[in-house]
């Protein structure tokens, strides 16, 4: 079968090989890949930046946002052939720690987590794969192809569950949220917001176009330029750019007991400016809190899957702004200016 694979830590080393097919050890189900989301991960492990191989194997196969049809299922599982599913990215240490042992492996403790086209485990741009149903979400039969949002969509819904977790220390009602970014993590950010009754305010770059149309017709709020000049104190704001700036533009501008998440991950060696004293003080005098978010569980998958089977359908096609067949993987990891989500197409859906 066909896949996309990297050597790790090499430069231009990703390609479309012949893959053997999967293992029956691997799991008791076997999944049809049907669509893998490309996002800046991909590209970077593709650049050489970073990514592991399985041990004992010098290629890694590419991918962790994934769809997929049940080709075979067990008798007596809850998944059944023709059944639409998405594959968990990270999998328990096999110690394992206690976060890992309470189904909590996004808070693994000793690192020893494994990722699908990430870290020791392959992905999923390959043809086939198999794993056991607990590794495995059923996705609303409606969404079909769209369930490649599901991964992506499983980040911001652990976000929100992170945000409104801290928030809840005090008596707690938000009524306004800010997202910064307004790629896919920061849309489908802003989906969630709404889906819970908040005023949501979007900020990005981009003057015109998709962005600003997607984040209008969810019924939100579109900005450029700083916060401060657009929401007076916001009660939760979600950081999806990992831009230092605007990473320290929430912090100093959230709301009096407010909360900010993280979730986009900086570049390292920039250096701002910054009056490290003053944002201290405004954070312990205003009971300010910040939290740093990565990854996901299962229930953050499910409640994707329930976010995702709330929303308009027209609104979510929207996102998907590219796919690209298998064979022209390249195309798809080189990022465009009105990309959105880029899809590579591995079998009809």
């Amino acid at each position: 079968m066909k896949a996309i694979t990297v050597v790790p830590g090499k430069a231009g080393s990703a390609s479309l090989e012949h893959f053997d097919e999967p293992a029956e050890t691997e799991g008791s189900v076997l999944v049809e890949t049907v669509a893998v989301g490309i996002c800046g991960t991909d590209a970077e492990i593709a650049s050489g930046a970073y990514g592991w191989a399985p041990e004992g194997h010098e290629r890694l196969v590419l991918g962790h946002e994934s769809i997929g049809r049940v080709l075979e299922a067990p008798t007596g599982s809850e998944l059944s052939a023709g059944d639409y599913v998405v594959g968990i990215v990270r999998r328990p240490d096999p110690v394992p720690c206690y976060n890992c042992a309470a189904g909590e492996w996004d808070f693994c403790r000793n690192g020893r987590y494994t990722e699908h086209g990430i870290k020791s485990l392959d992905g999923f741009m390959r043809e086939r794969y198999r794993a056991e149903p607990d590794a495995l979400v059923k996705v609303d039969s409606g969404l079909g192809e769209l369930g490649v949002l599901l991964e992506p969509t499983s980040v911001v819904a652990k976000a929100w569950e992170q945000a409104e977790r801290v928030g809840s220390r005090a008596t707690w009602h938000p009524k306004t949220a800010v997202i910064t970014g307004a790629g896919p993590i920061g849309l489908l950010a802003a989906l969630i917001g709404l889906q819970k009754g908040l005023e949501v305010h979007v900020f990005d770059q981009m003057e015109e176009g998709l962005k600003p149309d997607l984040v209008r017709e969810l019924g939100g709020t579109y900005h450029t330029g700083p916060i401060e000049k657009a929401v007076e104190a916001p009660d939760v704001i979600i950081e999806c750019t990992g831009v230092p700036s605007l990473v320290f533009d929430a912090i100093e501008h959230v709301g009096s007991g407010g909360v900010v998440c993280l979730t986009g991950v900086s570049p390292t060696g920039r250096n701002l400016a910054i009056d490290a004293g003053l944002v201290n003080r405004s954070m312990v005098l205003a009971n300010e809190a910040v939290v740093g978010s990565v990854n996901a569980n299962r229930r953050h998958y499910e409640a994707a899957a329930a976010a995702l089977a709330a929303a308009e359908r027209s609104w979510l096609a929207k996102l998907v702004t590219r796919k690209v067949p298998i064979d022209d993987f390249a195309d798809a990891l080189e990022h465009q200016p009105q990309d959105v989500k880029v899809v590579l197409q591995v079998a009809t859906g």
